[in-house]
């Protein structure tokens, strides 16, 4: 029996770094919504289905001015998001029950390619656990409380995380279950990596994406996409 590929795309922030009173994943770069490019990536690539996450009372609006005005057949469930990133991803978990694997992406990274999500399918079927990233390409300075450099770690063993990030289902729902048990006492929780290496004693592979696949967080992340898209 083939093997059940889900995709989980974050559309639940509140973008509250781009200073608009546009939500940031429907603010419009080259003329779509910013959440239109990672959704059309998995809908282009071998996932077999989609769960898009988005903010309270947006699902009916979501479905009618994203995923039917462009088409996305993958999109299987439209959910509403929670308080803090890890209770969205949960509701997309809980929505994607029944996948062997699950490919969990911010859709504030519309860069993410055809060619990043087959490696990182790839990635979750041979290791269980993989995240995308970059060795990072600057000097980092870990700094004190008031802000003089304290420490710099050797770059070499120093990588950029991004998503998607991919996992067996069972290992992901069982980390983010775990954690969600004992919520109070978890501090610092920013990404889906560190649910499973906290919750659990499996390794996460780190392999490579792209320097391209950036977050769009801040104003000038806008100009930065667009000239990245038209690229391609």
């Amino acid at each position: 029996m083939k093997e059940k590929v889900t995709a989980v795309v974050l559309a639940a922030g509140q973008g509250r770094r781009m200073e608009s009173k546009i939500q940031k994943q429907y603010m419009e770069v080259n003329g779509k919504p910013l959440i239109f490019y990672a959704l059309d990536a998995f809908e282009k690539s071998g996932v077999d289905e989609v769960v898009l996450v988005v903010g309270s009372g947006e699902c009916e609006t979501c479905r009618r001015e994203i995923v039917e005005r462009f088409g996305f057949s993958k999109v299987a469930h439209i959910v509403e998001g929670g308080k803090e990133r890890y209770h969205s991803v949960y509701e997309g978990l809980k929505a994607a029950f029944g996948a062997d694997y699950v490919l969990i992406h911010d859709g504030a990274r519309p860069c993410v390619g055809e060619r990043i999500i087959a490696d990182a399918m790839a990635g979750a079927r041979e290791y269980g656990a993989c995240v995308v990233g970059m060795p990072v390409k600057d000097t980092i300075k870990i700094a004190d409380e008031n802000e003089f450099a304290k420490e710099t770690p050797d770059r070499r063993g120093l990588w950029m995380i991004q998503t998607p990030q991919a996992f067996s289902y069972e290992l992901i729902a069982g980390a983010y279950e775990k954690l969600l048990e004992d919520e109070k006492n978890q501090v610092g929780i920013t990404d889906d990596a560190m649910v499973v290496e906290s919750m659990t004693a499996r390794k996460v592979k780190l392999i490579r994406g792209s320097y391209e696949n950036m977050k769009v967080t801040t104003p000038e992340d806008i100009a930065i996409a667009e000239v990245l898209l038209r690229g391609r």
